[in-house]
Formats: structure tokens, C-alpha cells, sequence
């Protein structure tokens, strides 16, 4: 997986590089900028000016290097300072002045006539580099430099350094105005704003520089975040036997389908069945005749189901569940069992009113909320907009409270591991507009289920899970549109698992 850090952990990574290894942040800023002068060089379609808006900080202290290679390679670059010049100290005063001992030419934009400037000298641009912010403190983007951000939205092309300005490093949001890159090239590791929703919608392309940090001081324990990697899921997926048959495969039990939600039963189980569990039972309250899934068995239930997961690999329950008095004591039978098992949809509204139940579940549990799911398991003053401003510190406090590994659905969604108590979290880069369809969570939890009962460990059966199903639903994508539906989904996970798994 790729490391995802947030700005406080991509600035310790930078002070252990100095102060413990020895590299000089002069030396950092150096190599960071050339990186990104070298991404310009390869932007650049033709011979033209180059505006590289700057900040006062460090990655300022970046965007004065770019300029200042820039123009080594002849380029008519110019870099225009959006902070009066006295409050650029340290590294970045270093490489402003050695910016000006080279000849480069430094431009300010502190007033109205000189914003006008920059406005005219980005219209005729043919890139602008955003080195503004960065990952440094979070500020609310408004007046002058809500302008300067305007007059880089309306560049020709744009270029972010590190991170696109206005966007908070830590939880994606735009702060006021952000800056729309067509490329961001970051430095050292991605930050969570590029890896996950909202931020990555402002980013464009993205591009990871090595700027020199040790491999040994990423791998202290600084980093607490990554992003899933296909080679990944390749090792969490259970590989095909020669000798394998419908036993050695794993038993699956779907708990849900009640009467008028009948169609989330046969999702998660067709699901279940295609992920690659050998048997499938989809069970549900009466009628289970109307259930039918090819391949799938049905057992209509009541009462007591111990007999049901008696000798079963994996549950999953909450699809189309219902919340009942009749669901409320299946569900804690399936806590009380000792099997792995995924919870969904209305298993975790039935547990939203104590969610400490979670943590005493006798086996492996997997939840799958989505924000409104989760903001009512973290507790009655949480909002689904709370959990949406800030997903990764949803995902971390749910997998605290809970002891369950849980899995935050939405765009990039995160897989956070709340069994190991060390606030590890996986983010996926799978999926998209394709999946935003009645049924795709039931799809989903029954992927996880299948894999379960195949005895993957519940954290790499949910991270793999969710990486196939957002890949399958951007592959129907590619071919229906917005026309993909849930149920084209199960068929379409088995070609990607077939895929991944070989």
C-alpha cells in the first residue's frame, strides 16, 4: 500500500530527515522543486510563460526553485509573491534569494494594480504553478487571496504543488475557494486530501515525488494511513486449488430479503456466491421460496436460527433485514456465534442505540456503514455531514468504539481496522458514479462474506472486497453508463476476482 499521511505527519517525516538523518531542508526544497519544474517541462506543448504563484512559506520556498530551474532550462518563468517579502523566512528566504543571485525575476501581487498584473500575465500563460500553500497551517481562502486563487482557476493549465491551494490536507475540504489543479505532484507521500473524498476531485493528475526521505524513517510508525495497491488485494484474495470443491470453499449464510426487500437477499448472496464461497444459504423471514438465486439455497426462518449457523463459515445480515423484534434476536445470535460476519444496513440501525454490543461479539465483525449509518453508531449528535467533513477521524473513532473493522462507504471509501487499536486505516481507489445504485451495498456485503467464509482475515476480506467491487462498478461504467445497475455487479466482481487471483 501507499503511504497517506496527514500534515502533521508529513512534517515529522521532514524533521527526521533533517535533524536525525542529517539532509538539509535546503536540500529538500531543492530536489522538491526540480521535481515539479521537471513536470512543468513536461507540460509544456510549446515555448511560453510560465507564472509560479508563491507563498510565504515553504512551498513558496519550492515555488521560487521552480522558477529558478525553469528559467535554467529557458523558459520565461516568473515568480509572482502573493505575501509581503519580509515574512518569508528560513529555507524559503534562502531559495528567494538565491532565486534573484540567478537572475530569475520576482513579481509582487499585494495590491490591486499588481493583482491585475498576475490576472493578465496567467491569461497568457501557458502553465501556472499554484506553490501558495501547501500542507502549511489551515486558513480560510477569502479577499486578495480568494482573488489570486481565482486568477490561477482561470489559467490555461495548472500545476499544484504538494496540494492544491484551499484544500485542507487533512480532510479534503475546500476552505472558502481552492485551487482546481490539472496536476498535483506532492512531496515525499500522498496526504489524505489527495487520497481520499473530497479533496482528490481537485487534484487532477497526481504525481509522487522523492524528494529524499529515508525508507527507513517512513517505516518508523509515523504514518498511520495508506492507499490500497492492486499487488495488495492480488495477496488478500484466496487463490484457486487444484483439489478445491464446494466444502473447501467456504459456507456463507445471508440473513436478510424480508418481504418487500426481497431483491438485497438476492444481491448479497448472488455476491456471496460469485466472490467465490462454495455454498450460499440466503435466509429470510417466510416465503424464502420467492428468494430463489441460481446455485443459492433458501431457508425460510422464524424462531431461533443456532441451528442455521451451526457448522457456517461466514454471516452476513442486515440486507433488507427489517428491525424487528424477530431480526433484533437473529442478529444477537449472530454476535453471540463465534463466526465472522458482515453487518449492513438495518443490523447496524438496530444497533445504533448501543454500539458497545459491537465490542463483546464473539467473532470477527465487519460493518458497512454508510456516513448516515455511521453518524448514528458514533452517537445522537453526530451528522452524516460531521462524518462526510472528515472521514478518516469518522472511520478511526467508529473502529475505536466498535472493535469491528469497519468500512466506510462513499467515494474512496476506508477500510479502518478497529482489532489491532492502532488507527490504521486503508483507502480505496476503486469505484465511481456507476456504483451510486440501489443495492450496491448489498453487493457489497455479500462480496465480503464470500471472502470470509474462505477464510480470509476479516481486515484483508473487507479491503479486498471493497477494491473489487469498486473496480467491477467501473467497469460496467466504461460500458453502461449511468445505466449500470446493481444487478449486473455479482457477474462482473467474478471477472475481476479471476483477474486479481490468478
Amino acid at each position: 500500500m501507499k503511504p497517506v499521511v496527514t500534515a502533521d505527519e508529513m512534517r515529522a517525516l521532514d524533521r527526521a530527515t533533517i535533524e536525525d538523518v542529517g539532509i538539509p531542508g535546503l536540500t529538500l526544497m531543492e530536489t522538491a522543486g526540480r521535481a515539479v519544474a521537471a513536470a512543468v517541462l513536461r507540460a509544456l506543448e510549446r515555448p511560453g510563460h510560465v507564472a509560479v504563484i508563491c507563498g510565504p512559506g515553504n512551498n513558496g520556498g519550492d515555488g521560487f526553485v521552480i522558477a529558478r530551474v525553469l528559467r535554467d532550462h529557458g523558459v520565461d518563468a516568473v515568480a509572482y509573491l502573493a505575501a509581503p517579502r519580509e515574512v518569508v523566512k528560513g529555507d524559503a528566504a534562502a531559495h528567494l534569494a538565491i532565486l534573484e543571485r540567478a537572475g530569475g525575476v520576482l513579481r509582487m501581487i499585494a495590491t490591486p494594480p499588481q493583482l491585475a498584473e498576475l490576472a493578465a500575465a496567467i491569461e497568457g500563460a501557458e502553465v501556472c504553478v499554484d506553490a501558495l500553500f501547501g500542507i502549511g497551517p489551515v486558513r480560510w481562502i477569502e479577499g486578495h487571496l480568494a482573488n489570486v486563487v481565482g486568477a490561477i482557476n482561470r489559467a490555461r493549465h495548472r500545476i499544484a504543488v504538494d496540494i492544491p491551494s484551499g484544500i485542507d490536507s487533512d480532510t479534503g475540504r475546500a476552505m472558502g475557494t481552492a485551487v482546481r489543479a490539472d496536476r498535483t505532484v506532492t512531496m515525499g507521500a500522498l496526504k489524505v486530501a489527495l487520497a481520499s473524498a473530497p479533496g482528490f476531485a481537485a487534484c487532477g493528475e497526481i504525481e509522487i515525488a522523492d524528494i529524499g526521505i529515508p525508507a527507513g524513517v517512513m517505516a518508523t510508525g509515523i504514518v498511520h494511513a495508506a492507499l490500497v495497491e492492486q499487488a495488495d488485494v492480488r495477496g488478500w484474495l484466496p487463490r484457486p486449488a487444484l483439489l478445491d470443491h464446494k466444502g473447501t470453499r467456504g459456507h456463507a449464510v445471508i440473513i436478510g430479503g424480508s418481504p418487500g426487500m426481497r431483491g438485497a437477499g438476492r444481491l448479497a448472496s448472488a455476491a456471496a456466491q460469485r466472490a467465490g464461497a462454495g455454498l450460499v444459504t440466503l435466509a429470510a423471514e417466510g416465503g424464502a421460496d420467492l428468494l430463489a438465486v441460481d446455485s443459492v439455497m433458501t431457508r425460510a426462518v422464524s424462531g431461533v436460527i443456532a441451528e442455521l449457523l451451526a457448522g457456517k463459515d461466514a454471516v452476513v445480515i442486515g440486507c433488507g433485514l427489517g428491525q424487528g423484534d424477530a431480526a433484533s434476536g437473529w442478529l444477537a445470535e449472530v454476535l453471540a456465534a463465534g463466526i465472522p460476519a458482515v453487518l449492513d444496513a438495518d443490523a447496524l440501525n438496530l444497533l445504533a442505540d448501543d454500539p458497545s454490543k459491537l465490542a463483546g461479539a464473539a467473532g470477527p465483525i465487519v460493518i458497512t456503514p454508510h456516513p448516515g449509518e455511521a453518524a448514528r453508531l458514533l452517537g445522537p449528535k453526530c451528522t452524516a455531514a460531521e462524518v462526510e467533513a472528515d472521514r478518516l477521524s469518522a472511520a478511526r473513532a467508529l473502529a475505536g468504539k466498535t472493535r469491528a473493522v469497519v468500512v466506510l462507504k462513499g467515494a474512496r471509501t476506508i477500510v479502518c481496522d478497529g482489532t489491532l487499536g492502532d488507527d490504521h486505516c486503508a483507502i480505496n481507489p476503486t469505484g465511481g458514479s456507476a456504483l451510486a445504485s440501489g443495492g450496491s451495498g448489498d453487493v457489497l456485503a455479500g462480496v465480503i462474506g464470500g471472502l470470509l467464509a474462505q477464510v480470509v482475515a476479516a481486515a484483508d476480506a473487507a479491503r479486498a472486497g471493497v477494491y473489487v467491487h469498486g473496480l467491477a462498478g467501473e467497469r460496467l461504467g466504461d460500458v453502461h453508463g449511468r445505466g449500470a445497475a446493481s444487478a449486473d455487479l455479482p457477474l462482473a466482481i467474478a471477472s475481476v476476482i479471476r483477474q486479481l487471483a490468478r
